[in-house]
């Protein structure tokens, strides 16, 4: 099954990325930055101050991905560093004439570090044939909040989706798993089966990790409860926080996750939640 998966990426874009961080006094820097085809970041800051996270955003050039094309994206916050990643607008997997698009998405997260994974939203064109696979691997006192959000078809423009799409989600912390997740969209009968997406085309899963009180569990939902329209639910599983949102726009899923993290923040990582300023343009 492998070689065939193989032989279905033909030749396409190939890049990397590969961003590591580092504590330097109480700031946090990026330390290396090693990438390679159409794969980048603008230069870091700090908005939370010297002590703060060092916010970063990943950049694509090309605008989205086609089949053929391979990604990877390798992250390492190195001990006690601080760091949130996002990106400047949503990601999009277009229609493919036969091969396989493939982004693999792999973050490190050392003793005592925060990592905060918080992309734009995946849209995933009708005809899209491609595989995303993000794991997180945490080190004893590490700490995770990220999210993920998928938009299958595009519903503004009227557009269903039909494709084959496979999404993995992993968390392990010190060789042990905590999440293991993996869905495929394979055509739109999940988009309205009650046990798949129950007619909404958009979804988000965010996870957080060290989540001890049922207080906070308790104040997510009543983040993501003042939202309108959208479905979800969040539960409290041997530490870990999950959440999923379903609805039917990208926008109103990721503005549940953003309440949702604000909630979070403060009780995860000990500092306010302050938004990325890309995220209002």
């Amino acid at each position: 099954m492998r070689a065939r998966a193989d032989a279905e990426i033909a030749t396409g874009w190939r890049a990397h990325l590969g961003l590591s961080f580092a504590r330097q006094g109480e700031r946090t820097v990026l330390a290396r930055r090693a990438h390679g085809g159409p794969l980048t970041v603008q230069r870091p800051f700090h908005p939370e101050g010297p002590a703060g996270a060092c916010h970063v955003y990943l950049l694509h050039p090309p605008g989205g991905v086609v089949g053929g094309d391979v990604l990877d994206v390798a992250v390492h916050a190195g001990p006690h560093s601080r760091v949130l990643i996002t990106t400047p607008a949503a990601s999009k997997l277009y229609r493919s004439a036969g091969p396989c698009a493939q982004l693999t998405q792999t973050l490190r997260v050392d003793p005592g570090a925060q990592l905060e994974w918080l992309p734009q939203p995946t849209i995933a064109f009708a005809g899209v044939h491609a595989r995303v696979a993000t794991r997180v691997e945490l080190a004893p006192g590490g700490r995770f909040i990220g999210w993920e959000i998928l938009c299958l078809g595009r519903p503004d423009s009227g557009e269903r989706y039909a494709g084959r799409l496979g999404m993995a989600l992993e968390l392990w912390q010190d060789g042990a798993p905590l999440w293991l997740e993996r869905a495929h969209y394979d055509g739109a009968a999940l988009l309205d089966a009650p046990f798949g997406l129950r007619g909404q085309c958009v979804s988000g899963t965010l996870l957080a990790t060290l989540v001890s009180e049922e207080e906070i569990v308790g104040a997510v939902r009543a983040a993501v409860e003042a939202h309108a329209g959208v479905l979800a639910g969040a539960s409290n599983v041997d530490g870990v926080l999950a959440l999923r949102v379903l609805g039917p726009q990208a926008q109103a899923v990721q503005r549940a996750l953003i309440d949702a993290w604000a909630a979070l923040r403060p009780a995860v990582l000990g500092r306010p939640a302050l938004a990325p300023r890309i995220w209002a343009t």
